[in-house]
């Protein structure tokens, strides 16, 4: 008999059970998306503690950063298969777990060497995890209208993180010192997987792994990430610079041919038979040169030139945080109403108008000016990478996200990872680090342009045949 004055509470329903699903699959997927981003920016203010503490020269601070980039990049590709393969639950479970104990193994490293080899691991757990976290939303959320705006809200979770990132780093280090910004991933990582237990099981498919492509992938990105590092310590002419490239177009040749005569490729060739893919592709790659390059540069620049601390750098980044974290979760709202190819051209034009006017600056310039000229960087963002990333997602079937993911991701990493290589070496030059940010600003700037004049070709929304149905 019910006690009197209680009431039973109603079970929840198949429609209260997938709103929960949905709200955690897409928490899950942004505090991954988050520490996987704040991993790749935060490093930078902390580079010359790092370089104090542990010792090291130019070409070893970028190999703090790009060992965990080129890991990332390296195995983005194959990560979006294996998502498609064992399911986006399962693969971000495992990536996350890789990633926070690799971050405790950061923060532990007794030197630069161990730091290297700890940041490699981080990349390979980041790697796995990425292509997931779209996955995540693109199994979950079936309207198009509704992707668009939960691809918004984790495009936040990026934004903020890579926004932060210096202020962070810049906080944690000069209070407490570099090792925090590692730790910082543990508990983070730990609520991640937490909420990962209140999502739904994903599909997977029984398809045999494409291990000679993915070997291919890595000794193609390895090969040129490690040539165009040491290049910048040895020359270009040094022997092992040399075999290093050698080996990056023999990867680059015998991934191609691989995938093309595979049947069960890492990377199916006919995704690039849309222009949409082909230009997501190189948008990736140009805003993540201009992103996370120019933090790197000016991390530096603000430290060893301008005698500012870790803090104080972290804060001349706040205007390029504010606005890519405020304008980032309206941005959906916003390009329902201006359509996808008037704000993918618009962030382009506003981030190359900043890093334009950043190269033409005297050398006496004040710090808030050139905080100010950042600011334009923060605001191409949001006008970006949400658009594009819908847009591909839109173009793709759902069993292909993980790899169309992975495919965009890549080219996003490898943007980030070569904009790493090539301004660190034009900083170590022999011109000096002061002539080193202009000619990476005037890179930068020509690659945004060059990319700004494909963005009409963007075609219509049509998803790309598959050869697996």
């Amino acid at each position: 008999m019910p006690t009197t004055g209680s009431r039973a509470r109603p079970a929840a329903g198949p429609a209260d059970r997938g709103r929960r699903r949905r709200t955690a699959a897409l928490a899950a997927a942004v505090a991954g998306f988050f520490v996987i981003t704040l991993d790749a920016t935060v490093v930078n203010v902390a580079l010359p503690s790092i370089r104090g503490d542990l010792g090291g020269g130019m070409t070893g601070l970028q190999w703090v950063v790009d060992g965990y980039t080129l890991m990332f990049a390296a195995l983005l590709l194959s990560a979006g298969a294996l998502t498609d393969r064992i399911g986006a639950r399962r693969a971000f479970g495992l990536g996350l777990a890789v990633f926070v104990l690799a971050s405790a193994a950061c923060g532990l490293s007794p030197g630069l060497g161990a730091l290297v080899w700890a940041r490699f691991v981080q990349g390979v757990g980041a790697a796995v995890m990425m292509p997931a976290t779209l996955a995540l939303i693109r199994e979950t959320y079936d309207d198009p209208a509704e992707r668009a705006r939960a691809i918004a809200v984790w495009a936040m979770g990026g934004a903020a993180a890579a926004s932060s990132g210096p202020l962070v780093g810049g906080v944690l280090t000069g209070v407490w010192g570099w090792p925090l910004i590692f730790f910082l991933n543990v508990p983070v990582g730990a609520a991640a997987l937490l909420l990962l237990v209140g999502t739904a099981p994903s599909p997977h498919r029984k398809v045999p792994f494409d291990w000679a492509g993915q070997v291919a992938a890595v000794a193609a990105m390895g090969g040129l990430t490690y040539g165009v590092i040491e290049a910048g310590a040895e020359g270009f002419t040094a022997p092992r610079v040399l075999v290093a490239f050698a080996v990056a177009v023999a990867g680059a040749a015998a991934f191609l041919l691989v995938e093309a005569r595979a049947a069960h490729p890492m990377v199916p060739l006919e995704l690039f038979r849309n222009r949409s893919v082909v230009i997501a592709v190189a948008l990736g790659f140009t805003f993540m040169v201009a992103f996370y390059g120019l933090p790197f540069l000016y991390s530096l620049y603000f430290q060893q030139l301008r005698g500012l601390s870790p803090m104080a750098t972290g804060l001349a980044f706040v205007p390029m945080l504010a606005v890519a974290s405020l304008l980032t979760p309206v941005v959906a709202r916003l390009v329902e109403r201006i359509g996808r190819r008037v704000s993918i051209t618009a962030g382009l034009l506003v981030m190359g108008a900043g890093v334009a006017a950043l190269a033409i600056l005297p050398e006496t310039a004040p710090v808030w000016l050139i905080a100010v000229l950042l600011f334009p960087v923060g605001l191409g963002g949001p006008l970006i990478m949400p658009p594009i990333t819908a847009h591909l997602l839109d173009g793709v079937p759902a069993h292909r996200a993980g790899v169309a993911g992975g495919i965009l991701n890549s080219a996003r990493q490898v943007g980030g990872a070569l904009a790493v290589a090539v301004f660190g070496a034009l900083l170590a030059g022999p011109a000096g680090l002061a002539a080193g940010v202009r000619t990476s600003l005037i890179i930068t700037c020509v690659l945004l342009l060059a990319t700004t004049a494909a963005t009409p070709l963007l075609a219509g929304h049509r998803q790309v045949p598959s050869r697996e149905s």
